[in-house]
């Protein structure tokens, strides 16, 4: 049976059709981008149906004095500021007149959009706050965009239609998690927000994982990755890893065994060699899973994401979850949010495919470019050794071989520090492979509890 092609509203008729309900009424709090998303509401019929009060608080004495002082305005703690001190003032005011009926809300964002002459990082927070029912508790949804567009203009009328989608879902798709992270972007052309963080708090939300909506950003194309704490919290990854060293171990996980630990142990202990002590103190430790290890039969398997996420967790790791398979777009992506040192923990198998030309196929410069793309910053390979099973022979980045046309290019990279060899502390973790540990467990051979660490089991 075919599926129902969801209804995309404009952002005109969203903010008219909220408009016109009668239950939400709140504050729109703005700072940095104009009154971008409060502009719907007033274009749209109906405006005093919904807006109590806009604001924006434009200049940061203003906005101290309102909302606390902030060590950073364009922030989550910022937002968050604002969201409670709006929310609860509007309580404060018009609770005892039309509390029964009404479900309160206040919409807030604080921006920093391309100013002149200016090319760093355009990014905002946004959030509301609101009842699901009149009288109850509130709850909260933040999100966190980049702004892609190059113009002061475009970067605006983005942020506006992304205000009055998050406040459309909010209100009336809560409850699909895929429809509420698809329609974020309704009405954008792909390439002009990104959304790479999405949590929901509070009364009502209590059973929802952040980490699968998450997920859903990445599935749905919002982000190319999404990152959380080994306690389970969802994060904007700039705020994690700006100006950190990263470790990045990539791998399904289907389980996490020992000889994970080793990889991350070892490579640690090189990839520190390179590092001041400041750096050192610094380093941030990621364990990635690509979106394509979570397919089953066509579809994303939430169930093995969460086990292998839990494991993870339960080992102190923090995780990435990504769609970027290919090796340079994923260091690509960790160094637009850091300017430090990066190590890229691999396989001998993975380093071999990373040699087959088959994958640079579609860049016009080949594998040239996808190496130029790769090691275009401070990034390096630590390659953990592979014991062949049928000839006993170990092989590492030292004696390891490529096609003969590639092998200058691979003594170049050695030569100039790009891919280290790295050590394996006990050779008998080499003997068994994630798909053997896999096989014992679903044989209820016991000896695949050897193989993986307790706190994983």
């Amino acid at each position: 049976m075919k599926k129902k092609k969801r209804k995309v509203r404009s952002t005109y008729e969203k903010a008219l059709r909220i408009n016109l309900d009668a239950a939400p009424y709140g504050t729109f709090a703005e700072i940095g981008a104009g009154q971008e998303v409060a502009n719907w509401f007033f274009r749209a019929s109906a405006t005093a149906g919904t807006v109590a009060k806009a604001i924006s608080a434009y200049d940061m004495t203003v906005s101290d004095a309102i909302y606390g002082k902030a060590h950073r305005y364009v922030s989550r703690q910022r937002v968050s500021a604002m969201l409670e001190y709006e929310y609860d003032l509007l309580l404060e005011r018009l609770a005892g007149g039309r509390g029964d009926k009404t479900t309160f809300f206040s919409f807030c964002n604080t921006v920093r959009a391309r100013g002149y002459k200016d090319d760093a990082e355009c990014h905002g927070w946004l959030g509301v706050r609101l009842q699901l029912k009149p009288q109850e508790e509130p709850c909260q949804i933040l999100i966190h965009v980049r702004l892609l567009d190059q113009e002061n203009v475009d970067q605006m009328e983005a942020l506006g239609r992304v205000g009055v989608n998050l406040l459309h879902a909010a209100f009336y798709h809560r409850d699909t998690l895929k429809v509420f992270a698809d329609s974020l972007v309704d009405g954008l052309n792909e390439g002009r927000v990104e959304v790479d963080m999405l949590k929901f708090s509070g009364k009502g939300f209590e059973m929802i994982d952040n980490r699968l909506c998450h997920l859903q950003l990445v599935q749905s194309g919002l982000t190319d990755a999404a990152m959380f704490l080994p306690n389970g919290e969802v994060v904007q990854p700039a705020e994690v890893l700006y100006k950190k060293p990263i470790i990045l171990l990539r791998g399904s996980f289907d389980p996490v065994t020992n000889l994970h630990l080793d990889m991350i142990r070892q490579t640690r202990g090189e990839f520190k060699k390179h590092l001041t002590q400041e750096q050192n103190e610094d380093t941030i430790e990621l364990c990635e899973i690509s979106m394509n290890n979570l397919l089953r039969g066509g579809a994303v398997d939430h169930l093995a994401f969460l086990d292998r996420a839990d494991a993870l967790q339960a080992l102190g790791k923090t995780v990435l979850i990504s769609r970027c398979p290919e090796f340079h777009r994923i260091a690509t992506y960790l160094s637009m949010n850091t300017t430090s040192p990066i190590g890229i923990v691999l396989s001998i198998g993975l380093l071999n495919e990373l040699f087959k030309e088959k994958w640079s196929k579609n860049l016009a410069g080949g594998i040239l470019e996808s190496f130029g793309r790769l090691f275009k910053n401070e990034l390096s390979l630590y390659v953990y050794p592979w014991l062949n099973r049928s000839t006993n022979e170990l092989v590492t980045a030292e004696n390891f071989k490529v096609a003969q046309h590639l092998e200058q290019l691979y003594a170049y990279f050695r030569a100039n520090n790009k891919i280290h060899p790295i050590q394996c502390s006990d050779f008998d973790l080499l003997k068994y492979t994630g798909r053997d540990v896999q096989k014992m467990i679903e044989a209820g051979d016991d000896k695949w509890k050897t193989l993986v660490p307790e706190q994983a089991q």
